[in-house]
């Protein structure tokens, strides 16, 4: 008898395949071959469909030129060029979105979380409240909610400047970006050397296990001096371009458009709740007795929550701030009801212009799928690396 109970399979080709496909194997097969024939039906049916209203099925169409404008992209785009290239700017929309998004949504969770476990009843009271209206609220409704209040800003000409550097107007978010005066050709090595030196740092201190915060923001600091250095030795100045008013417009600088604003902010809103209630959860899940010893080697709160609390904390939270990294993505697909040009936007609009409604969704699926089970790959090896760190010795 084996470990669980059951009587082992018997050696041999057939005892592999009859303890991978289990008892009824018979059964099971033919189910499998009622699924595959129901889809290869549904197929078949979509291409005379297709065919009889003079689609031809395929994705040819994505090498055919666009004849759309998209109104926000981060890389350079016209309707002249192609379906797959609109995707692509439709994607990178996305993904820019959900990585700030969870960026933004795990600091301020974070931060919520903790400020609901102070013995402040006001302030406990505060984030209680704040997390009870967002989390039982939709997110589609504050979406409307937030694109609302972007496009309530004054125009550009009555628009008053915060610190005469940034501007809230119905047009976007308006504000500084820097600049390098000087950048010779090919001298990209000069922020890259520092960053790429920043990145091995945090890789040998994370292995060594003296990766602090301290240490961290230290030697941020001394990557961010020798990038001066290196800029200043090579003849670069740094400035920024402020933006200013000038006519009726604003210009200068960088700007948001209201749609993407108010998506970010209606997202990290959203999901700042959740994460709160996970680390609450996760903080409260660490023994009282961890906290009194930590009281006892003369520790005071902060400490004890940055090298106690959090670390076991972390087993506990990291696996559902994955779920809620995996929803974020999975809802910026809500854009297209304010007009932000994601992903989904773009697809809809490739559909209903080429007639390929069913390749467009096979695409969207497909990609979503791949985002979402490549943060979930990501945030599983972080998991595990979490959990090791804390089993400690067996």
């Amino acid at each position: 008898m084996s470990e669980t109970g059951l009587t082992p399979a018997a050696p041999g080709p057939a005892g592999r395949i009859r303890a991978w496909w289990g008892p009824r194997i018979v059964t099971q097969i033919v189910t499998v071959c009622a699924v595959l024939a129901l889809f290869w039906l549904l197929g078949q049916n979509t291409a005379t469909t297709m065919e009889r209203i003079g689609i031809a099925p395929g994705f040819g169409f994505l090498g055919h030129s666009a004849n759309f404008e998209i109104g926000e992209t981060s890389i350079p785009f016209s309707a002249g060029n192609t379906y797959a290239y609109a995707m692509l700017v439709g994607l990178i929309n996305t993904v820019k979105v959900a990585l700030l998004g969870c960026i933004l949504t795990t600091i301020l969770g974070v931060t919520i979380g903790i400020a609901g476990l102070s013995g402040n009843l006001l302030l406990a009271g505060l984030v209680r409240g704040y997390i009870e209206i967002v989390r039982n609220t939709p997110l589609l409704l504050q979406l409307f909610f937030w694109v609302s209040l972007t496009k309530a800003f004054p125009p550009p000409r009555q628009a008053a400047p915060l610190f005469d550097a940034v501007f809230l107007t119905n047009r976007g978010v308006f504000f500084p970006a820097p600049i390098f005066d000087g950048m010779p050709d090919g001298a990209g090595w000069l922020i890259g050397l520092p960053l790429a030196g920043y990145g091995l740092f945090l890789w040998f201190a994370r292995r060594r296990g003296a990766l602090t915060l301290r240490r961290g923001l230290l030697a941020a600091l001394a990557c961010l001096a020798l990038a001066a250095a290196l800029l200043a030795g090579n003849g670069v100045s740094i400035g920024f371009d402020v933006p200013v008013l000038a006519g009726f417009n604003i210009r200068g600088g960088v700007t948001i458009t209201p749609e993407f604003t108010a998506l970010l902010v209606g997202l990290t809103v959203k999901f700042s709740a959740a994460i709160a209630e996970i680390v609450r959860a996760g903080i409260q899940s660490v023994g009282q007795g961890q906290w009194e010893a930590a009281r006892s080697l003369g520790m005071h709160r902060g400490q004890i929550m940055r090298l106690i609390v959090i670390p076991q904390a972390l087993r506990v939270i990291t696996p559902l701030i994955t779920s809620s990294y995996l929803d974020l993505t999975k809802d910026s697909s809500l854009a297209v009801a304010i007009g932000y040009p994601d992903l989904v936007s773009v697809i809809n609009t490739t559909a209903n212009t080429t007639g390929q409604a069913f390749e467009a969704l096979i695409i969207l699926i497909g990609v979503f799928v791949t985002i979402n089970l490549s943060v979930s790959y990501a945030m599983n090896v972080y998991n595990r690396r979490v959990a090791l760190r804390g089993s400690g010795p067996r």
